[in-house]
């Protein structure tokens, strides 16, 4: 690790977080199969760690067909019971069968917009959210903007995309800047 400040993420000695944070944590993301991605890693992520499931995510791209929603949109009972026996990813009946439903609703909400990425920017008047933080302990769990996408998205017919998860979803995708001003990819972000 070189000596630039970073995010006190506790980190430093996790070479997968610390590429993470460096190189994609915080970069304003307009792929709508890479925002799809982010949406079932975040749902995925609820009650677990971050490292949990960056260190299976590379098997969650296999599992689920590189995060292709129109492909995951068709899975059946039995790509359920397939993805339960598979180790290399969270084996969560709910979270899989979310991920599935959540295929569904990206879909229509990606055809009645054009696109996905034209949805989820909206809420952030299409630009990210600059905030200013010193102190880690100053980063919000939620927001405004979450709030207002988390009940949006539930009333499309996702699942697990309370306000936390939307606030998560928010930083990883780059809606939002969540760096502190002392870290090095503040400004580059």
């Amino acid at each position: 690790m070189d000596s630039r400040a970073r995010c006190d993420w506790g980190f430093k000695d996790d070479a997968l977080m610390l590429r993470y944070h460096d190189t994609e944590w915080g970069v304003p993301l307009h792929d709508d199969k890479s925002i799809f991605e982010f949406l079932v890693l975040e749902g995925m992520q609820a009650g677990l760690s971050w490292q949990t499931v960056l260190r299976k995510r590379e098997n969650f791209r296999k599992a689920f067909d590189g995060f292709d929603p129109k492909k995951v949109a068709k899975y059946d009972a039995r790509k359920v019971k397939s993805l339960l026996g598979d180790a290399g990813i969270i084996r969560n009946r709910l979270k899989i069968v979310a991920a599935i439903s959540n295929a569904k609703a990206f879909l229509r909400v990606k055809g009645e917009f054009s696109s996905f990425d034209k949805y989820i920017w909206g809420f952030t008047g299409g630009r990210p959210i600059r905030n200013k933080w010193s102190t880690i302990k100053q980063i919000p769990a939620t927001s405004r903007e979450s709030d207002s996408m988390s009940r949006d998205l539930k009333a499309r017919g996702f699942k697990f995309v309370g306000s936390t998860i939307c606030y998560a979803h928010m930083q990883a995708t780059g809606m939002v800047n969540d760096h502190l001003v002392s870290c090095f990819r503040y400004r580059q972000v």
